[in-house]
């Protein structure tokens, strides 16, 4: 991870940190593992006997959507909680 002056990380916003490629690539990572997992347990049989429906896909779409949202908010908030601390 690089690290940032804290006053510059202090001057991007919400969404540039969150489309940093430090967050993008953790979070893209940790959405796949997570994603990936969850969608076994909640569609497992459909996936292994592909059986998948509009919905059942539908579904899996918002189980990786889950992953990428809790991951991408605690990283830009570990990142600003961190520039405060350094200030």
């Amino acid at each position: 991870m690089v690290n940032r002056p804290s006053t510059e990380l202090a001057s991007q916003g919400l969404f540039s940190l969150a489309l940093s490629l430090d967050v993008a690539t953790r979070t893209i990572k940790i959405t796949l593992v997570v994603g990936t997992v969850l969608a076994f347990i909640n569609h497992g049989d459909k996936i292994l006997t592909m059986t998948l429906t509009g919905k059942s896909i539908f579904q899996i779409v918002l189980t990786y959507l889950v992953p990428y949202s809790v991951s991408t908010w605690s990283s830009v908030r570990a990142m600003e909680a961190n520039a405060s601390k350094s200030t």
